[in-house]
């Protein structure tokens, strides 16, 4: 059993960098391997529309972002984080969905059930989100490319958890439960219930 953490904010040592730390504690708990991927860390860019992947499938940008195609191949369960950044994820999140552009040509376009062989099935699928605000809306606009991104990865969209009035470093630490709730969330995803 291998879980992926996928942190989308910039921020380090933020409100979603402990929240997936805790997820993937959690899983680690129940012996699965855990990778956490940083996306603020790597150097890549957002889907640039060239059609290059329109006749195979993959995409022909070669940067920090091609082995992540790989570590979502080989997870069986996925958690993204993000904070709510002008009412929907961060720049580098949605820059990281968009290179999956390819993966939606090879489903929907060239009619493949999936572009890598083996890939693993009934992956389980978790969006961790945090926002300064106390309004649910912007969660509910969070949320939509993800469940578009896991549908197309054919992850079953599992869990969420959503924590609001979080605004600065470390203000999760005084949402009671909130580090207990990602910590479960991370043994669910490693396959118990």
């Amino acid at each position: 059993m291998k879980v992926l953490g996928i942190l989308g904010s910039p921020r380090k040592n933020g409100n979603c960098d402990l929240l997936i730390d805790e997820v993937l504690k959690g899983a680690a708990s129940e012996g699965a391997n855990i990778k956490k991927i940083r996306l603020g860390d790597l150097d890549f860019k957002g889907c640039i529309s060239c059609g290059g992947c329109d006749k195979t499938g993959v995409c022909v940008l070669k940067d920090d972002m091609t082995p992540i195609y790989n570590e979502i191949k080989e997870a069986d369960a996925v958690a993204l984080a993000s904070p709510i950044y002008f009412a929907g994820i961060t720049s580098q999140l949605k820059a990281m969905i968009d290179r999956f552009q390819s993966e939606w040509v090879a489903k929907y376009i060239l009619r493949r059930s999936t572009k890598y062989e083996g890939r693993r099935t009934n992956k389980k699928g978790a969006f961790i989100c945090v926002s300064g605000h106390q309004k649910d809306i912007f969660f509910k606009c969070a949320r939509k490319p993800v469940a578009a991104f896991f549908k197309t990865m054919d992850i079953e969209f599992n869990d969420e958890l959503y924590f609001s009035g979080v605004e600065h470093a470390g203000d999760i630490r005084s949402v009671k439960g909130a580090l207990g709730k990602a910590y479960k969330l991370g043994v669910k995803l490693a396959g118990k219930k």
